[in-house]
C-alpha cells in the first residue's frame, strides 16, 4: 500500500494551493459577507483545468484521476469554501454524469464546455415537498412531437443563478414510481425556464443557491440521458460520486480549522505564556489532527475503489458522513480556541464553522449516509 503522492498529485497540489492563496483568499470574507459569485475566479479555476478534472481531454477535461480531484478540493476549500462546491458540482455531479452516461451528441455539445470551463452547470432532484426522498417529485416532463414538454419546480439547486445548463429529473411516467424518473440537460435559455431568487444561507454565502422553474419547456428529445426510467438510478449513482467531492470539501474545512488554531494558538499569549503551551490546547490540536488525517485517507480510499471500478458508493458514505462531522468538530474548536476573536466576523475563523455545517446536510444527509453503510454491512 502506497500513501506517497505521485509527482503529477504534488504538483496538482501545488497549483491548487498557489491559487487559493493568491486568487481566493483576499476577498473570501468580502464575498462571504455581501454573497458575491466569484465570477472571475471560477473562470480562472476553468483556465487550470479544475472544473472537469476526471473528464478525458477528449471532451474538454484534464484527464485526471480522482484523487488528484480530491486533492485539488481541499486546497481550494480550505480558502473558500464557496468556491469549493461549485467546482464540486461542475465536477461530480454535472460532468460525471454526462460523462458516463450522455450521448456522443449530448457530450460534445454540453459535456466539451462544461468540462473546460467554459459553462457551467448545475444538478437538480431536490422539490420543495422531496429531499432524503428524492422520487417523491411532481416534475413532470410530457413528449410531445420530438419533444418533452417540461414542468415543474426545483429547489436548493447549486450553481442555479450562474448557470448555463442544469440536469433536471422529471417523471416520464408517474405510473410505476421511481422507475418512471428520467434524466435531461436543460439549456437556461429554454422559453418558460426561469430562476427564483437567491436563497440567504447559513454557510457558503458566495455560491448560489436557489429554485428553478419550469413552465412548459420545450426540451429536444436528444438531450434526454440515458433511457426513459433511468434518471433514478443516474441519480443515485452520481451522488455517490458527488460525495467524494462534498467529502473532500469538507476536509479542507477542517485542515483549516487546524492551520489556524496552531497558528493563533501560538501567538496568543496569556498568563505569560503562548496557549499553545497548555496542555488543554494541545490535546484539542492533537484530536483535531488525528481526526482530520483518519477524514483524508478514508476519502483517499473512496477515490481509489471509484477509480478501480468497484463497488465504492458505501465508501463514499463513510468518507462524506466522517469527513463532515470531522469538519464541524475541528471548525467548533478553531472557534473556542480562538475564544471571543473567534466569535467575530473579523477573525474569520466563524466562517469555517458555518460552512462546515452544510457539509452533514447536502448531498445526502448523515443519516442518510448511515442508511447507506448499513444496508451495505446487512447484505453480508
Amino acid at each position: 500500500m502506497n500513501f506517497n503522492l505521485t509527482s503529477e498529485q504534488k504538483l496538482i497540489k501545488q497549483t491548487a494551493s498557489d491559487f487559493a492563496r493568491e486568487e481566493l483568499k483576499k476577498g473570501a470574507v468580502n464575498r462571504d459577507k455581501n454573497k458575491i459569485w466569484p465570477k472571475e475566479q471560477i473562470s480562472k479555476m476553468g483556465d487550470l483545468g479544475f472544473m472537469g478534472m476526471m473528464v478525458k481531454e477528449k471532451w474538454g477535461g484534464s484527464g485526471l484521476d480522482t484523487v488528484s480531484y480530491c486533492i485539488a478540493m481541499e486546497e481550494i476549500s480550505k480558502v473558500d469554501a464557496s468556491a469549493g462546491v461549485v467546482m464540486s458540482v461542475n465536477n461530480s455531479l454535472v460532468c460525471y454524469l454526462l460523462n458516463n452516461y450522455g450521448s456522443p451528441f449530448i457530450k460534445e455539445k454540453y459535456l466539451s464546455p462544461l468540462a473546460s470551463g467554459n459553462k457551467l452547470g448545475a444538478f437538480s432532484l431536490s422539490e420543495p415537498q422531496s429531499g432524503s426522498d428524492a422520487s417523491n417529485m411532481k416534475t413532470f416532463a410530457k413528449v410531445d412531437g420530438k419533444n418533452y414538454i417540461l414542468n415543474g419546480t426545483k429547489n436548493w439547486v447549486t450553481n442555479g443563478i450562474n448557470c448555463d445548463y442544469v440536469i433536471v429529473f422529471a417523471f416520464t411516467d408517474k405510473e410505476v414510481g421511481h422507475k418512471g424518473i428520467s434524466c435531461f440537460i436543460v439549456d437556461k435559455a429554454y422559453d418558460g425556464f426561469s430562476v427564483g431568487k437567491p436563497e440567504d444561507k447559513l454557510g457558503i454565502r458566495s455560491s448560489d443557491t436557489c429554485e428553478l422553474y419550469f413552465d412548459n419547456v420545450k426540451i429536444p428529445q436528444e438531450n434526454l440521458i440515458g433511457k426513459e426510467g433511468d434518471g433514478f438510478k443516474i441519480a443515485l449513482s452520481t451522488l455517490d460520486g458527488g460525495r467524494i467531492g462534498i467529502a473532500s470539501q469538507a476536509l479542507g474545512i477542517a485542515q483549516a480549522s487546524l492551520d489556524a488554531s496552531i497558528a493563533y494558538s501560538k501567538d496568543r499569549v496569556q498568563f505569560n505564556k503562548p496557549i499553545s503551551a497548555n496542555q488543554g490546547i494541545q490535546f484539542k490540536l492533537a484530536d483535531m489532527a488525528m481526526e482530520i488525517e483518519a477524514a483524508r485517507l478514508l476519502i483517499y480510499k473512496a477515490a481509489l475503489t471509484k477509480d478501480e471500478n468497484k463497488d465504492y458508493g458505501h465508501i463514499a458514505s463513510m468518507a462524506k458522513v466522517y469527513a463532515s462531522e470531522v469538519a464541524m468538530r475541528a471548525s467548533t474548536q478553531c472557534v473556542q480556541i480562538h475564544g471571543g476573536y473567534g466569535y467575530i466576523k473579523e477573525t474569520g475563523v466563524e466562517r469555517l464553522m458555518r460552512d462546515a455545517k452544510i457539509t452533514q446536510i447536502y448531498e445526502g444527509t448523515s443519516e442518510i449516509q448511515r442508511v447507506v453503510i448499513a444496508r451495505e454491512l446487512l447484505k453480508r
